[in-house]
């Protein structure tokens, strides 16, 4: 059984990020996170028939008298709107949930992201308990405080900061997850060592093999070191106002394909995979790095089993509408996250439509 890692991140609302195995039914650690005697379990009709009822008899036991109130949404991104927010405010409500209420948001990072806004705005914000079923989740959306809906223009362009209580991800859930949303947290792995951290691109390629076959002591591993990665960059930056940018790199890309296909095509990860190709081949285009750095993060996600390039169909000037419209761009023009090479990631502003249209047209 692989060992329990704990990751501090650090800031004005400190927390803890627990991984390891069975933690899902450790109700003293769950139980910690509450300060008050309510608590809501927030989960969708995937997730909720495999965990509910197991987080709920955990907390139960460690906690008898907690007043427990769960509420189940749709699965699936196209879920995470304003109407399904309003859902959670009103259960909260009709649960008479008071300021000192916890919320578990049990799921992957669509519930993250919506019951995490809920809690940001309930009452004007109440305790959020990530509980991430996914390893997309584990290794981002679950850390940060970053909550979110979407709209029907882009990703996440309603939401609020709202740094959890604690992030508790149990590896152990990993065994349910299909192959497809596996490979889709992989490229959020994979996205820590191609913005910062070049040794790491190498541990994953030696490991590739072993994270596909959903070795515990690697997901493991590669999950504490994402989190690291993540914990450091959310201390230095935790409202997104210079270097967390960092953390969206081929997302500008990747969000415009999710909102051009409507939620509907290439999911989360795998349209971050191919994002990030083309923030190395826009890099390549502006001469700031070389081919072949493009090469070896392509060959990565390949073997990963990964998406690498546009999907056919999608129009070019529609999806560089899409990221005119992104959180990123500014009066300046668009800004995306680039890089020098493998490892050494940064922001540019001003980036030339020309450039991009280039690389979306290749």
């Amino acid at each position: 059984m692989p060992r329990s890692h704990e990751v501090a991140v650090a800031g004005d609302a400190p927390y803890t990020i627990h991984i390891g195995p069975g933690l899902l039914d450790d109700g003293a650690l769950l139980a910690r996170r509450v300060r008050g005697g309510d608590a809501m379990l927030v989960s969708d009709a995937h997730v909720a028939p495999l965990y509910a009822d197991r987080v709920a008899t955990a907390l139960r036991a460690a906690r008898p008298e907690l007043r427990l109130h769960r509420h189940v949404l749709p699965p699936g991104e196209a879920a995470k709107t304003l109407a399904h927010f309003t859902d959670v405010t009103t259960a909260l409500a009709d649960a008479r949930m008071r300021r000192d209420a916890t919320l578990f948001a049990l799921g992957g990072g669509v519930i993250g992201d919506l019951a995490g806004f809920a809690a940001a705005c309930w009452m004007r914000g109440i305790d959020c308990v990530q509980l991430p079923t996914t390893l997309l989740a584990m290794v981002d959306s679950s850390v940060g405080g970053k909550t979110a809906v979407d709209l029907p223009q882009g990703k996440n362009l309603v939401g609020a900061f709202h740094p959890p209580r604690a992030v508790i991800a149990d590896t152990a859930a990993l065994r349910t997850l299909p192959a497809r949303e596996l490979r889709a947290g992989l490229a959020e792995v994979v996205k820590y060592g191609a913005l910062g951290d070049a040794g790491f691109i190498d541990w994953l390629d030696a490991n590739a093999a072993a994270l596909l076959a959903m070795d515990d002591a690697a997901l493991a591993e590669a999950i504490a070191r994402s989190c690291a990665h993540k914990a450091a960059i959310v201390a230095r930056d935790p409202f997104e106002h210079g270097e967390r940018a960092l953390l969206n790199f081929g997302h500008t890309f990747g969000h415009a394909i999710e909102t051009e296909q409507g939620y509907g095509g290439l999911n989360h990860g795998e349209a971050v995979a191919v994002g990030m190709v083309l923030a190395a081949q826009l890099s390549e285009v502006l001469g700031l790095a070389p081919a072949a750095d493009t090469a070896r993060l392509r060959a990565l996600l390949q073997r990963l089993e990964l998406p690498v390039a546009l999907p056919p169909g999608l129009d070019p000037d529609r999806l560089l509408a899409h990221m005119r419209l992104d959180k990123k761009a500014q009066a300046d023009g668009l800004r995306f996250i680039v890089w020098d090479g493998i490892g050494r990631a940064r922001v540019l502003a001003g980036v030339s439509e020309t450039a991009v249209l280039d690389v979306l047209r290749r």
